[in-house]
């Protein structure tokens, strides 16, 4: 029988039908889908072949996952040496992005987008809760959307809360897999309630201590909305190490780094301490944000990366 896996509890899985039947479903043996080391072999978005093991109780037993087009994963928090796949077979990511309560840094923007880059999957920021902008929150978010739309990057300001742009954000998602990320009190699941009133998911405040987002959504889960849109609905997360990336691919991560290093003097350059380099001249006229390159070299140094350790010439 063949599913698609709507919701993970962590041993569970919600195995949805094209008969729109729904089984609880476990997973057969120990097995690692993809060669990934992961907490969760099995993903939200997955598509699988299970058995049915009770009819009756709608239970069954997944004993293969199909191919994935793609997947957003990032470092276990429990595990270090671990992955954790957040969801998989994606169109479109939604990133929240909040100046304020909490405060979402340019670093974790970049870390996400490299990662979503990396496998395919095109990324909308979504710069939330323009209703209650202080003046700091409006330079904040205005000196973002100027970076990232000169990287490339659509970004949209929305209000979950007043309904800003919120027809546009379903414009977006019409007929796609879709995929909400970032910190927790962002605004992931106040939108997807404003976009269904009917799920009537759980939401509580930001933390006014230490500006940190309450956890609501404890499982990744897919919605079906209308206009053919499925929705998955992340846990907020904090950090975001990257997986299975090369150092040397890191530049073709970022459009304006990959655009200009054909100009650079050495093919390898990593663009940190090598001569002639083409992106550290465009850094210095701004023709490319020093913000993006700082964070270019972050994550280039950073030991909270799994890089692959792969030679090439």
């Amino acid at each position: 029988m063949k599913g698609l896996v709507y919701k993970s509890t962590g041993n569970w899985y919600d195995v949805h039908t094209d008969s729109k039947k729904i089984y609880k479903c476990n997973i057969k043996g120990k097995f690692r889908s993809l060669g990934i080391k992961s907490t969760n072999p099995v993903a939200v978005g997955d598509r699988v072949l299970f058995e049915i093991t009770d009819e009756q109780d709608l239970k069954g037993l997944i004993i293969k996952i199909e191919d994935r087009d793609n997947y957003i994963i990032r470092k276990s928090v429990n595990l270090s040496k671990q992955t954790h796949i957040i969801a998989s077979n994606i169109d479109c990511c939604f990133l929240f992005v909040t100046p304020s309560n909490p405060q979402t840094s340019s670093l974790f923007i970049d870390r996400v987008l490299v990662s979503t880059k990396s496998y395919g999957i095109e990324t909308i920021i979504l710069f939330n809760k323009t209703d209650i902008y202080s003046d700091e929150d409006y330079e904040s978010i205005n000196n973002l959307n100027h970076i990232y739309t000169n990287a490339g990057y659509k970004t949209l300001r929305i209000s979950v809360k007043k309904g800003t742009n919120i027809d546009l954000v379903k414009s977006f998602m019409k007929n796609k897999v879709s995929v909400f990320t970032g910190h927790s009190g962002v605004g992931k699941s106040s939108l997807l309630n404003k976009l269904d009133s009917n799920l009537n998911l759980r939401t509580s405040s930001v933390s006014e201590q230490n500006e940190q987002g309450q956890h609501t959504t404890t499982f990744a889960e897919m919605f079906d909305l209308i206009d053919g849109a499925k929705i998955i609905d992340s846990p907020g997360i904090k950090g975001f190490g990257l997986i299975d990336i090369d150092k040397n691919e890191i530049g073709g991560y970022f459009n304006e780094i990959a655009k200009l290093s054909q100009n650079c003097k050495f093919n390898n350059c990593l663009h940190d301490n090598e001569p002639n380099c083409a992106i550290k001249t465009a850094v210095y006229k701004n023709e490319i944000s020093k913000s993006r390159y700082n964070n270019y070299l972050s994550l280039l140094n950073s030991d909270d990366n799994n890089f692959r350790t792969d030679n090439y010439n």
